[in-house]
């Protein structure tokens, strides 16, 4: 990802040997005709939806990810210590091609649950943000395999709580 003036702040950052906000996987959609971004972390599977992206909002992608996290994540009633333990383990966007069955299996329930809550209230897509999609869809519960039920929002404020 290239360095724009909207997320030179995360470039100056120093690198962390270990981030446990790492690992996401992403999956590139298009519902109603609009270029949608779907986010999973490993760990809690905690979701991101990024609806109706247009070429800007590609090259500003770093903003538009830390801008749906901090306000998904505010949705599922983060606390302000956990909030700022997100904002400190905030780094640039590194693109991998490595993707178990598991994380595609939950990117697919993802996107199948936006669809059905865009059908359901009937919504347009093109005037969502995408952060109370993503914290509707962090309530769900998940299944891992060898950990068992799992619900995303739940997981990832006990994540961050852990470290601050």
């Amino acid at each position: 990802m290239a360095v724009t003036p909207r997320s030179q702040w995360l470039f100056e950052r120093p690198m962390l040997d270990i981030n446990p906000l790492s690992g996401w996987h992403g999956h590139l959609v298009t519902l109603q005709r609009r270029n949608c971004i779907l986010l999973v972390q490993n760990v809690t599977r905690f979701p991101l939806v990024l609806p109706a992206l247009t070429k800007p909002d590609f090259a500003e992608l770093n903003d538009r990810f830390v801008d749906v996290l901090m306000n998904t994540l505010l949705k599922c009633g983060a606390n302000e210590a956990q909030m700022s333990t997100a904002q400190l383990c905030l780094r640039p966007l590194q693109l991998d091609t490595q993707c178990q069955r598991s994380e595609q299996a939950t990117l697919t329930r993802v996107k199948l649950e936006f669809e059905q809550e865009l059908l359901y209230h009937g919504s347009n897509i093109s005037e969502l943000t995408g952060y109370s999609s993503g914290a509707w869809i962090a309530n769900m519960p998940r299944t891992i395999k060898n950990q068992g039920t799992i619900f995303p929002a739940k997981a990832m404020l006990s994540l961050l709580s852990g470290l601050a």
